[in-house]
């Protein structure tokens, strides 16, 4: 598995990545309308074959994961992926890496509180917010689960905070 920072060559695919996973250009978290092609990010490789894709945003002492992303579930790309904007966080001396997820996504929040990462926050009905931004946002999701609220998540950078035993 390689992975590396998404190049100037990358950004055409990135685009197309973005928007067969996320029905559009754009991703909304928090009220806010990103697009993730403008963003920093990693694609994670399977020999020559780009398999996920990561993008991420850092403000002040956070780092935000906006999007994650693998064709390959279960081969260690989204753990490849997570380490490596981790360490990038690290060296710009981020204090936290977070990412919101919808109360659906059931497999995102086993996979990322395996990683480490703490459910810190519930922002009930958010997503009735999130559709006037991006119409194209699902009500219920493949599980069946109505899509309605955001989850935030976050893995503290400091080795400050300890979990709860």
């Amino acid at each position: 598995m390689l992975v590396r920072s998404i190049e100037a060559s990358d950004r055409n695919w990135v685009e197309f990545f973005v928007k067969s996973h996320w029905g559009s250009e754009i991703v909304v978290a928090k009220g806010r309308v990103l697009r993730p092609v403008e963003l920093d990010g990693f694609v994670g490789f399977n020999g020559k074959n780009p398999v996920g894709l990561l993008t991420y945003r850092i403000e002040g002492p956070d780092c935000e994961i906006v999007t994650i992303d693998s064709i390959a579930q279960g081969e260690g790309v989204g753990t490849a992926l997570i380490n490596a904007v981790r360490e990038r966080a690290k060296v710009k001396g981020c204090r936290r890496l977070w990412l919101i997820t919808t109360n659906d996504n059931l497999n995102a929040l086993g996979f990322y509180q395996k990683r480490g990462f703490r459910l810190i926050a519930i922002y009930p009905d958010a997503l009735e917010a999130s559709r006037k931004l991006k119409p194209q946002i699902s009500i219920k999701a493949a599980n069946s689960i109505s899509i309605r609220d955001e989850l935030e998540l976050e893995l503290d950078l400091t080795g400050q905070r300890q979990g709860i035993f």
